[in-house]
C-alpha cells in the first residue's frame, strides 16, 4: 500500500475537505473505506492562532504514532485574514513561525527561482507549479515546470493594448 493504510492529519481551513470523496478513492484500490476514515484526523480551525495550536497538539501525537501525511488546507489562508495592513510584518513572522513546524529548514527565501517560498510543504499544495518571468515590456513567459500530466514547457505571451 506504500502508506495507504496509514494515519493523515487534515487541517481544513477552507472547509472543502469532503469524506465522501475518500469513499471511492478506498475502495478503487481496494481498501475498507471506513478503515480510511479511521485513520483521517480531521480538524477545522477559526484563526492562525487556532491552526498554530492545533499543530502543536499534532506534533505530540505524530510524535506518538507515525502518521503519513499532513495536510494543512490552506496554510496562509488565516494569515491573510488575521492580518491586515500594516501588520505585515507581524503576519510574516507568524507566518514562518508556523511554517517552521510543517517545512523544511531551507525552506525559506531562497536565491534558486525553481525553489519555492516555504519549502517543499509549499510546493506539494499545488497540483501544478508554474513560474513567470518578463522578457521585455510587453512579453512574458509561462513555464510550467512541475506537473503531474504535463510536460515542463513554455508559452510566451504578449500585451497588447487596444485603443478605441
Amino acid at each position: 500500500m506504500r502508506g495507504g493504510n496509514g494515519k493523515v492529519a487534515y487541517i481544513d481551513t477552507q472547509r472543502t475537505f469532503r469524506p465522501d470523496r475518500i469513499v471511492p478513492i478506498a475502495e478503487r484500490f481496494g481498501m475498507d473505506p471506513g478503515a480510511v476514515l479511521d485513520n483521517i484526523i480531521y480538524a477545522h480551525p477559526s484563526t492562525s492562532e487556532h491552526q498554530d495550536n492545533l499543530l502543536l497538539g499534532l506534533a505530540a501525537k505524530m510524535s506518538e504514532k507515525p502518521f503519513k501525511l499532513l495536510i494543512v488546507d490552506s496554510v496562509i489562508a488565516f494569515f491573510q485574514v488575521d492580518f491586515t495592513g500594516r501588520e505585515l510584518a507581524q503576519r510574516q513572522q507568524k507566518l514562518a513561525q508556523m511554517l517552521s513546524f510543517i517545512a523544511d529548514p531551507g525552506g525559506g527565501v531562497s536565491s534558486d527561482p525553481m525553489k519555492p517560498e516555504g519549502g517543499h510543504v509549499l510546493a506539494r499544495a499545488a497540483t501544478i507549479r508554474l513560474m513567470f518571468r518578463k522578457v521585455r515590456r510587453e512579453q512574458h513567459v509561462s513555464k510550467v515546470f512541475d506537473a503531474p500530466n504535463l510536460p515542463e514547457a513554455e508559452a510566451i505571451s504578449f500585451l497588447c493594448q487596444i485603443f478605441l
